[in-house]
């Protein structure tokens, strides 16, 4: 099989995050294991119950090698725009594979397969692992049991693997990405008919609250200590959403939620900022909950390992990009990259494609790896 065939079964496979990817992960179990992989199974319930699971898999002996990273669920598709077809009926069409998760990411793994079928486990002297992992969408949580859990990943932190998380930079190499770090204040009243003095309205206690949220917000557009030139934009951004969900306007409010996004950058204390929110939350009586905290990727341009994936890439430079992977949960892998086929800018849209030679020169990219890495001399 190639790309294509391996892209074409994954797209058709729904694995939206809010369902079970169960099926999606079967698929790329019975790949794995057709190839020759050993394979280790991961699963949890999600906060609303729903079973989830990633896949760890291993060919090859000995130490060192190349792991490569990638997540099967995808974001929602209910804005799918193109009539002819559903976004989970891949289609083929000038020299694109359209479909939910082409690009985002399961392009990726698709070029990743097919470039593991080019090697028997007979001609590779250092073990290719490959990782696929649930709930990257909402919080990278597949990434997080795999990291805290997997046997197999022990093996390639203890044998010193050269790691790529294969999402989507249209091949160019990513040494550093933003962290990603969300949460949520929560005001609660009571309902009651405007009219009357029943109620209490849960957006008073908020206002002060969100003032707090807006001085940090100011704060960090203006203090070049909270700044990084090397990202684009340069800035944290501190993304306030506000909703008190409430149906009527002659209701008070029984509730306000306000929720609060940023991507911290590598060498920010970011824990500061989430104390001082969770501060501001108590002094008025909200409930604060943090619901995503993903570290930012530190690595540097000039490090042997960026210039030896940089060769593999043909690229003269590396760069940094501003969206967060699971490569956040993956920081005790000493060498660590994020490269892969499609353009971010596909990724999550209504039309989402990946161009069908990018599937092939991902495959030829993750086939050079396996060569340098892993194959007997």
């Amino acid at each position: 099989m190639d790309a294509l065939d391996y892209a074409r079964d994954l797209v058709a496979i729904p694995s939206v995050s809010a369902d079970s990817n169960l099926p999606a992960t079967d698929y790329v179990e019975r790949q794995l294991r057709r190839l020759g992989f050993e394979t280790e199974r991961l699963e949890y319930d999600d906060p609303k119950g729903v079973r989830k699971a990633s896949v760890v898999g291993r060919r090859g002996q000995g130490a060192g090698g190349f792991a490569y990273f990638c997540h099967s669920d995808v974001v929602p598709a209910d804005d799918w725009s193109i009539a002819e077809h559903g976004p989970f009926e891949p289609k083929v069409s000038d020299g694109r594979l359209y479909g939910r998760g082409s690009c985002d990411m399961k392009g990726s793994l698709a070029c990743m397969l097919a470039a593991a079928e080019r090697f028997s486990a007979a001609t590779l002297a250092h073990p290719a692992y490959i990782a696929c992992t649930a709930d990257e969408e909402v919080g990278y949580h597949g990434a997080r049991q795999v990291a805290a859990e997997s046997r197999l990943f022990r093996q390639m932190v203890e044998g010193g693997a050269r790691g790529v998380v294969g999402e989507p930079t249209r091949l160019e190499v990513v040494y550093s990405h933003k962290g990603s770090c969300g949460f949520k204040a929560i005001s609660r009243g009571r309902a009651a008919h405007s009219s009357t003095a029943r109620g209490i309205n849960a957006n008073l206690k908020m206002i002060p609250f969100l003032a707090e949220m807006k001085r940090i917000h100011d704060e960090l557009e203006q203090d070049p200590a909270w700044q990084d030139a090397s990202f684009d934009p340069p800035t944290v951004s501190w993304n306030i959403g506000v909703n008190d969900h409430t149906r009527a306007i002659n209701i008070t409010p029984p509730q306000s939620i306000c929720t609060v996004y940023f991507r911290p950058m590598p060498g920010q204390p970011f824990q500061m900022l989430l104390d001082r929110a969770r501060d501001a939350a108590v002094a008025q009586g909200l409930e604060f909950q943090v619901f995503v905290e993903g570290k930012p990727l530190e690595g540097r341009a000039d490090s042997p390992y960026i210039r030896e994936v940089l060769d593999l890439a043909g690229r003269d430079q590396a760069m940094t990009v501003s969206y967060g992977t699971d490569g956040a949960m993956l920081g005790a892998l000493e060498r660590l990259c994020v490269i892969g086929p499609g353009d971010i800018a596909q990724a999550h849209t209504s039309d989402e494609w990946i161009e069908l030679d990018q599937l092939e020169q991902g495959t030829d990219l993750y086939a050079r790896m396996i060569e340098q890495w892993c194959a007997t001399p």
